[in-house]
């Protein structure tokens, strides 16, 4: 394997950016220095004088829809996007066709990312109301954790028995991530909305539909059932703030048992967007206000959120452009997750430090993933470079999801992803993908 020696860098890396050099030979990162001398004619030389040197971004939520669902994306496609976006691993959701729950289908999906996937990946398993067997025999050094649906999001994998739902949290050694969002409240809302409307909904109303009170009823439920059995939970995509506040900064992450997830258009996007976006815009939970948007950003920052997300869930245009009921919800995100957050840093709201901390270290910390989402001598050279002022333009052209669309199109981004390294394998440059990936299973250090 070819070795790559970036020179000059600003390197972000555990709170602190320094500028020197970094060594990468063998798919690891070998040296780390002010400076480094040329090792061999066959190394190749990357000038980052200027650019930023980040860890390989991690990306905890991910919905890449194959097998079953491949006219929308598949692993291939979006793992693609997702190094061009400075995502160098991911962890995928159970709710493909067929659902990833039992070990055999699991495995299927492994089988798959194995031949086609360009970033370094791990799945979720899904539970059900009646598949608690095969929970128990998932290996937590193997796999990332166990997904349960606590609201209908997406499929028929809700787990709404209580007795089910507590045999799971008391016996299961998996981390559990959940999806929460209280289905009666959704139900009754829904109903509302439909004696008002009919079956002309007006998109604005689906962050009434999927309530504030929707989330928080099933956000402090699933973490009064994980205090009483002690079990491990992580709560994915916040989107109020009241949730926020179920959520404790007291200890480092390393020590919480329960932890929390915001994703990337619930920090960009408030109900004011629905107007110009639409369906675009819709995802389970809903974009909400302005003041939870900045409740999760205000959460992010002080710890009380441990991690940033991207929930990338691709739908063609097709399917999104019908009316309310029909459209999905859901969005490709992956590509231009990161460039949106170094837009927020542009804008003073976040610094880059934070960025590499939420949506690197802590995935890794959370998920104890082993050798990754650090700058370390000896850890695998999942490392991204991006030049914080060389503006473009999100178009039709330049996206490279499946479904050909962003929430982002006519954005301008200052930012912009120049490398991406996955294995040490420089697999994304400028737009163009010079070398087919090495990637590799995630593994855990449980």
């Amino acid at each position: 394997m070819k070795s790559v020696l970036i020179k000059n860098a600003n390197i972000v890396n555990e709170g602190k950016i320094v500028k020197g050099d970094v060594l990468v030979k063998d798919g690891r990162i070998a040296e780390i220095s002010e400076t480094i001398s040329m090792k061999s004619a066959e190394t190749k030389v990357i000038d980052a004088d200027g650019s930023y040197l980040l860890p390989g971004m991690i990306d905890d939520q991910v919905h890449f829809r194959e097998p079953g669902l491949t006219h929308k994306a598949t692993i291939e496609t979006e793992s693609k996007a997702a190094v061009a976006g400075g995502i160098t691993s991911f962890i995928e959701m159970p709710n493909t066709n067929p659902q990833a729950t039992t070990i055999n289908l699991l495995e299927d999906k492994f089988d798959i990312a194995a031949k086609t996937s360009w970033a370094n990946y791990s799945f979720m398993f899904g539970g059900t109301n009646d598949n608690i067997d095969e929970i128990l025999k998932v290996d937590p050094q193997k796999v990332a954790g166990l997904k349960l649906f606590l609201g209908s999001s997406t499929g028929n994998m809700l787990v709404d028995d209580p007795k089910i739902l507590e045999e799971i949290f008391s016996k299961t050694k998996l981390l559990i991530s959940a999806h929460c969002e209280d289905e009666d409240t959704i139900k009754k809302n829904l109903e509302k909305a439909k004696e008002e409307y009919g079956e002309d909904i007006p998109i604005a109303l689906h962050p009434k539909i999927r309530s504030e009170e929707a989330c928080y009823i099933s956000s402090s439920r699933a973490i009064k059932l994980a205090e009483k059995t002690g079990a491990r939970l992580h709560v994915f995509h916040l989107s109020t703030e009241k949730e926020t506040h179920l959520f404790s900064n007291k200890k480092p992450l390393a020590e919480k048992k329960i932890t929390a997830e915001v994703c990337i258009h619930h920090l960009w996007f408030s109900e004011e967007d629905y107007k110009l976006k639409g369906t675009k815009i819709k995802w389970n939970p809903a974009v909400k206000t302005q003041k939870d948007r900045d409740g999760l950003l205000k959460a992010l920052l002080d710890d009380r959120i441990d991690v940033i997300a991207t929930d990338h869930a691709p739908h063609t245009i097709e399917e999104k452009n019908n009316k309310y009921l029909s459209a999905p919800s859901g969005g490709p995100l992956v590509q231009h997750g990161l460039v949106a957050l170094l837009e927020m840093y542009h804008k003073g709201k976040i610094s880059i430090e934070k960025i590499v901390e939420k949506f690197a270290h802590n995935p890794a910390i959370l998920f104890q993933i082993k050798e990754r989402g650090f700058i370390r001598e000896g850890y695998k050279a999942d490392l991204v470079l991006v030049d914080l002022n060389s503006p473009w333009n999100v178009k039709k052209e330049n996206i490279l999801y499946k479904c050909g669309w962003s929430p982002f199109e006519g954005t301008i981004f200052k930012s912009r992803i120049t490398h991406t390294l996955v294995n040490g394998v420089v697999v994304y440059e400028n737009f163009k993908f010079p070398n087919k990936s090495n990637a590799e299973r995630l593994t855990f250090n449980r």
